[in-house]
């Protein structure tokens, strides 16, 4: 006697759903929400988040599950699942690239236990978690330095062009004049530069040696805001 939680009222379906019993489908639920948990909770390792998104990361691959387990075998029902996700607009604000990595994460793990491959689930799973926290835990990737901002005034009848090369070529990796504008009237130049340090504790130093060429005018060193990387 068929499962009659499988059994269409339409009658025959194409889906092979008909041939999974409630016991398989369960043991597939279950895979979904232990090894979304499981994504969610290395997806925060690290990594600021909100209870939101971690709680949608965790579900997602049940329901990716379920709409595979539904579409299987059924070329039809899969078109026209995919034409309904391309009309879906998401109006919220662009995710980090570690953000849309885990969602690809976690239905990339929807689509296995979907299909009934419970093992490769698990073992998929086992191996990108522990490659983001190794990711996460080693340098890889790590910019030597925090980028800064440094904001230099000098006087409207000095030719600064250059003027300052020499001295943040000895304590910088790089830097970069990123904008000049006039301030007090015009009778000030403001430079801004975008750098990264060589070595900490030599802020000073730099300062210093700038404000003997700036005479002695305002100098602003401050950390640079961190841009979210988007994909």
């Amino acid at each position: 006697m068929p499962d009659i939680t499988f059994t269409s009222i339409f009658g025959t379906a194409d889906s092979l759903v008909a041939g999974i019993t409630s016991t398989e489908f369960l043991w597939c639920c279950l895979a979904s929400l232990v090894l979304g948990a499981v994504s969610a909770a290395v997806y925060t390792f690290r990594h600021d988040h909100t209870k939101s998104f971690v709680v949608t990361l965790a579900l997602l691959p049940l329901i990716v599950q379920t709409v595979i387990t539904l579409v299987n075998g059924n070329l039809g029902a899969g078109i026209a699942v995919m034409g309904v996700f391309n009309l879906v607009r998401f109006r919220s604000i662009p995710g980090s690239a570690k953000d849309i990595g885990s969602v690809f994460f976690a239905m990339a793990i929807g689509l296995a236990t979907g299909m009934g491959f419970l093992s490769l689930a698990v073992l998929f799973t086992a191996i990108v978690s522990a490659a983001n926290i190794l990711y996460a835990l080693s340098p890889f990737g790590k910019q030597s330095g925090p980028a800064k901002t440094l904001t230099v005034t000098v006087p409207e009848d000095l030719e600064f062009d250059g003027m300052f090369d020499g001295i943040l070529g000895r304590f910088t990796d790089h830097f970069e004049l990123t904008e000049v504008r006039t301030t007090n009237m015009g009778s000030l130049y403001q430079l801004q530069f975008q750098l990264r340090m060589k070595r900490s504790g030599e802020e000073k130093r730099m300062i210093d040696e700038i404000r003997c060429l700036n005479g002695n005018l305002k100098v602003v060193l401050g950390v640079t805001p961190t841009v979210q990387g988007v994909l």
